[in-house]
């Protein structure tokens, strides 16, 4: 006959998952013997090995007492229910481990691979990475709004890199706001680049956005990001709309006035 600490070592578990044992029911727990101490026999040490094996499994505590008392066709029902659900929580740890592989990057985090090359691309170039990382937050809100059409847009963004008036653009900004001017001179530069950018746009046709550009709410959250990620943006907005321009985020001219 074997002492509590006795089973449990046999049985290859603790003392103390043997009294959650006993409290939930799944070994039974036997009368104290003269000496006042329990005794187990072969039969418990049998029982807790087959509940520490279940428990080893995966299979849920809960679960246990059933399937011991079932029959053959009823533990391996049990057995495939729980292998289903084992099955796709692993399924769900694997996704979240190429989640967090992805978020090793910094970049990665909300973002589809077209948008990381955009972003690689700016770095090329030699944007800073405050405007860098002022672009992936936008990206961020572009992506969670349209996830499908985004896909449709990174390949002109990319293309338009190629311009030279861009490339100035973002290298012009760079400089901006890596400094601490308020009212840097050279946001007159930007906001000439801007302009002349969105009016050869709008020539050539690009300014309407379709379904997406009646959308006001993702282009009012990208204002306001940039604003909030530097103030000096509202005075680039301000001389882009003298320019005839009343936002970059979505190209919207400025009303005309009633005559």
């Amino acid at each position: 006959m074997l002492t509590i600490g006795q089973l449990a070592a046999y049985a290859g578990v603790t003392v103390r998952a043997v009294r959650h044992y006993h409290q939930i029911g799944l070994l039974a727990e036997p009368e104290r013997d003269a000496s006042g101490y329990r005794r187990y026999g072969a039969t418990a040490v049998v029982a807790l090995i087959k509940v520490r094996t279940l428990a080893d499994a995966g299979v849920p505590l809960s679960q246990i007492g059933a399937m011991l008392e079932a029959d053959a066709s009823g533990f391996a029902a049990a057995v495939e229910s729980i292998d289903a659900r084992l099955l796709a929580e692993i399924e769900r740890l694997e996704t979240s481990r190429k989640h967090i592989a992805q978020l090793a990057a910094g970049d990665s985090l909300a973002l589809p691979p077209d948008a990381l090359r955009y972003l690689d691309r700016l770095r090329e170039l030699g944007v800073s990475e405050r405007m860098v990382e002022g672009e992936r937050d936008g990206w961020i809100l572009v992506a969670a709004r349209w996830p499908e059409a985004i896909h449709e847009w990174l390949p002109e963004k990319l293309a338009q890199l190629d311009d030279p008036r861009v490339v100035r653009l973002y290298l012009v900004l760079s400089a901006i706001f890596e400094g601490d001017a308020h009212d840097d001179p050279r946001l007159q530069e930007a906001a000439d680049l801007m302009a002349d950018l969105a009016d050869e746009a709008e020539a050539a046709g690009a300014v309407d956005l379709g379904e997406e550009g009646l959308d006001d709410l993702p282009f009012d959250l990208l204002d306001a990001l940039a604003v909030e990620t530097d103030p000096r943006t509202q005075r680039l907005r301000d001389l882009l709309r003298e320019r005839g321009w009343a936002r970059w985020t979505r190209l919207e001219r400025v009303p005309q006035a009633p005559s």
